[in-house]
């Protein structure tokens, strides 16, 4: 029997490396003929490897071919830097630190992660259908537009057969059979990131991050960049270069699902969060994919110090984004679509005509939608989670994080309506050591401990 590990294989990262190249303005026109003269094939458009796997010699092609597209640079680069003082520089309106940061309660930070928990619940079952599908299985349950749970109760066999659920989740996630809040990387990653302040400190350096996955994460609980990053500490390869080796998923959204503790434990001060968040974002991302987690730390921690919106809270997170940057761009896009349209289907249909290009889980057509939903709910928690998963893509990261920010605007656990919160039982699976079965009232007294740490 052979063992086919998803999201590192060079036949596979190739072209994904490809269509990296064609988004960031690289001519791999050469390389990509090369590639598909010897017989290789295109990256799998939603899973993480291609079947079957390929032979010896076309994987040495597809790594020597990874190589030399590394070589090359992007003419991007120099309005999407990576480096912390050239984003600072690239942002005219950086937030300044505040001396005198607004408290957080237990309350707000219960607030948060239950309402993390809720957005990424909610997306879990729908998790890479394409817009249609998710659309057509609400429409036939009578749930569209979106306002509760999915659920497979009505459901036509051919609907079902045609749009089938997320086999990982569909056991955990619908209506009928959710019993407390499932494992999910979009709650690990926090979880880890709660376990980084408290061993190492607000300083922790991103070599500290990474000796935190390899003591606590199993890598079979990584995805994409994760997971290639996993693969380059164990190869030897030392941070940021693990964010940079054969990793074509470098752009894509999982540095934005780490970033939500950073933001929470920094209430009024998105600076601080940014940059404790770019830290963290160092070891698996470059560019926008940095931006992604940077601009929801910072939007996060505007709405954790209690004064602002959510309009106010998005717009403290673009301060942080070179506003040059795709990512900028995105996010612009989205808020402009939002306000603009009054029906929240034709804001998702223009997104996708105009981010339909990337990948489900790219970090850009994400951010667009993440903004979009955020916008046209104004603050309202059930409209966020349920406009940011009725968009598609990445479904269970868009509503967690959509979540997190209006949980922090209601501000406390009775302010969410109970048939979000109470299917939860207050009760959160997962493989992080120490937190398994943990609950939602404990995690924010943790938090709070490391907001007050100086």
């Amino acid at each position: 029997m052979t063992v086919r590990v998803t999201w590192v294989q060079p036949e596979d990262l190739i072209g994904h490396e490809l269509r990296q190249a064609a988004e960031d303005g690289r001519d791999a026109r050469e390389i990509e003929h090369r590639w598909y003269a010897a017989g290789g094939a295109p990256a799998p458009e939603r899973a993480g490897a291609s079947k079957p796997p390929a032979p010896r010699a076309l994987r040495a092609l597809a790594g020597r071919l990874l190589d030399e597209l590394a070589l090359s640079a992007s003419p991007l680069a120099v309005d999407e830097p990576t480096d912390l003082a050239a984003i600072r520089a690239a942002c005219p309106h950086w937030p300044t630190s505040r001396r005198d940061p607004p408290p957080v309660g237990a309350a707000r930070l219960e607030a948060a992660w239950l309402g993390r928990a809720a957005g990424c619940l909610l997306g879990k079952p729908v998790e890479k259908l394409p817009l249609a599908g998710i659309r057509a299985l609400a429409r036939a349950t009578g749930n569209w537009p979106l306002t509760t749970w999915f659920t497979a109760r009505g459901l036509p066999a051919g609907l079902a057969a045609a749009y089938p659920w997320n086999r990982r989740s569909a056991s955990t996630s619908l209506a009928e059979n959710i019993d407390g809040m499932p494992e999910d990387d979009d709650l690990n990653h926090p979880l880890l990131t709660l376990l980084l302040t408290q061993r190492y400190g607000r300083s922790f350096s991103t070599a500290d991050l990474a000796r935190l996955w390899l003591d606590e994460l199993p890598a079979g609980r990584t995805f994409t960049a994760e997971r290639v990053a996993y693969r380059n500490l164990l190869d030897g390869i030392e941070p940021p270069d693990t964010a940079r080796y054969r990793n074509p998923f470098r752009e894509w959204i999982g540095a934005q699902i780490r970033a939500d503790v950073h933001g929470w434990t920094h209430p009024g001060d998105p600076a601080a969060a940014a940059e404790q968040a770019h830290r963290d974002a160092l070891l698996t991302h470059t560019g926008n994919g940095v931006y992604g987690a940077m601009f929801t730390a910072a939007a996060l921690a505007e709405a954790a110090g209690g004064e602002a919106d959510v309009h106010g809270a998005l717009a403290a997170g673009l301060r942080v984004v070179p506003p040059r940057s795709r990512f900028a761009h995105a996010v612009r896009t989205g808020i402009g679509a939002a306000r603009e349209e009054r029906d929240f289907d034709t804001v998702a249909d223009r997104l996708h005509a105009a981010f339909g290009a990337y990948h489900w889980v790219h970090v850009l057509p994400n951010a667009a939608l993440l903004a979009a939903a955020l916008t046209h709910a104004d603050g309202d928690f059930s409209g966020s989670i349920c406009r940011a998963v009725s968009g598609g893509w990445d479904t269970d990261s868009n509503g967690a994080t959509a979540g997190s920010l209006a949980g922090l605007l209601a501000g406390r656990p009775d302010a969410l309506p109970e048939r979000w919160t109470a299917p939860l039982k207050n009760r959160l699976a997962t493989s992080v050591p120490g937190f398994d079965s943990i609950g939602f009232d404990a995690l924010a007294e943790l938090t709070y401990q490391e907001a007050l740490r100086p």
